[in-house]
């Protein structure tokens, strides 16, 4: 199994944990078979995609985002942020990106290009700092800032309270469809440290069984 399709290094341990100490999660965790957290492409790719798909469709996303690599030179594999910087306004509206969403991915640039996000440093960073310095970014909040932490650095305790798929979850899992606050969820999620994203993860894949990727 390659590095890109193994599972983290915790989700065994994590599978177990919540299986033992949750029952919702012990039946769950069976149904979803080998699927885990997977990471897809650089910090900064995965960034842009992120605001690139903010507010429209999945299938809206990927039209723009396709759009929008093709105007880099070099395309997709030559996505960086000195590329993007070279890209003019009118070129980037054409590909289907509102004024805002190119303000959003110049100002992502500038921030990759000056050096004033530490990638090489992210590693060693507790996720709330992290967070900090994704939300100094136009365009990213907190719940996009979560996100990269699951998706990309592949944390394993997140628990994006501002994800409408995560109280819905709870909702029809543990609570018989009843809404659920926000207290409520967190509380929940108290239960599952240290593996919150993996129950996460799983409380997904309930509502919709075909893998998340950002």
């Amino acid at each position: 199994m390659s590095a890109a399709t193994a599972p983290p290094a915790y989700w065994e341990d994590a599978c177990k944990h919540l299986a033992k100490r949750d029952r919702v999660m012990r039946k769950l965790i069976p149904q979803c078979g080998p699927s885990h957290l997977r990471a897809r492409g650089d910090a900064f790719t995965t960034l842009a995609r992120s605001i690139v798909g903010q507010q429209i469709s999945v299938k809206a996303a990927q039209t723009v985002w396709e759009r929008f690599v093709a105007v880099v030179p070099g395309g997709a594999m030559h996505l960086r942020p000195a590329s993007v910087l070279k890209l003019q306004m009118p070129e980037m509206r054409e590909a289907g990106l509102s004024a805002r969403k190119v303000e959003y991915l110049n100002d992502l640039a500038l921030h990759f290009a000056a050096g004033s996000v530490h990638e090489q440093q992210w590693a060693e960073m507790d996720d709330e700092a992290v967070i900090d310095e994704l939300v100094a970014i136009r365009g990213i909040g907190r719940w996009t800032a979560e996100m990269f932490l699951m998706f990309h650095l592949l944390r394993p305790n997140v628990l994006p309270l501002d994800d409408a798929g995560l109280i819905k979850g709870i909702s029809v899992n543990y609570f018989s469809g009843e809404p659920v606050s926000r207290a409520e969820a967190r509380e929940m999620g108290e239960a599952w440290a240290p593996f919150r994203s993996v129950a996460t993860w799983y409380i997904w894949r309930s509502l919709e069984p075909l893998p998340v990727d950002y």
